[in-house]
């Protein structure tokens, strides 16, 4: 069964990303801010991490930085789907204006999100990542 990390600080939004993945029987994970997305990655090791970018206290941005060094501080190297309000282009541009450097996440969302595109999003980065693509 795959294991996806849900980063939102909505608590709306994480039950419905939730409600939508266990209706596939992915098992479910879930954090408010980065702080805690860090912590169940190492703790919980998920297949996925579906990861919100605007929270308060460790944004998402932030999560990704830390995240390119994932080597080094024993993070799981696993796929980032990017769910956010925040056009992709904006994202891309204010990151690049912070580090010098582009944003690479796995693949990205903007919302509303469509729950068939959302499960087509997570299975593809799932079969990619050399996991079952379908959950058990």
């Amino acid at each position: 069964m795959a294991r996806v990390l849900i980063v939102d600080d909505d608590p709306d939004m994480r039950l419905a990303i939730s409600s939508v993945l266990k209706s596939r029987t992915y098992q479910v994970i879930e954090a408010c801010d980065g702080y805690e997305a860090l912590k169940k990655l190492k703790e919980e090791k998920p297949d996925i991490m579906l990861l919100d970018l605007l929270m308060p206290g460790m944004d998402g941005f932030a999560v990704i930085r830390e995240l390119e060094n994932c080597q080094k501080k024993g993070y799981p190297d696993i796929p980032v789907l990017v769910i956010s309000s925040i056009r992709e282009e904006a994202s891309q541009r204010r990151y690049e204006l912070e580090l010098g450097r582009k944003l690479v996440v796995d693949d990205y969302i903007e919302k509303p999100i469509e729950p068939f595109v959302l499960l087509q999003r997570v299975e593809k980065l799932l079969s990619k990542g050399g996991k079952d693509a379908k959950p058990d």
